[in-house]
């Protein structure tokens, strides 16, 4: 019998043969598009979290619930400003960043 090879591939793995290299102008763009997602994602659990609509969220942070769908399903840029207003004013919470 044939020793059968280990075809299972690393995320990482993956991630180099679908958008290259980290450092690559295909890979810095999936990079920020998922940002962008997992960003959209963490709005829409808080808000669900608290037992919110988009309408509720849109009303208390002072937008749209037009611009908070367009934000947790990734169709829009976001600027810091309306972020920190959405985290504090609308969801309650306190936004802290990093860089690595």
């Amino acid at each position: 019998m044939k020793k059968m090879e280990n075809k299972l591939k690393s995320f990482t793995d993956h991630l180099d043969e679908q958008y290259g290299k980290k450092g690559t102008k295909a890979r810095e763009k999936y990079e920020e598009e998922f940002e962008a997602f997992k960003l959209g994602v963490m709005i829409q659990e808080l808000r669900k979290e608290k037992g919110m609509t988009q309408e509720e969220l849109a009303q208390k942070c002072g937008t749209t619930k037009n611009y908070i769908s367009r934000i947790e399903n990734n169709a829009s840029d976001i600027r810091l400003s309306t972020l920190m207003r959405i985290i504090s004013e609308g969801l309650g919470g306190h936004l802290r960043l990093s860089v690595s």
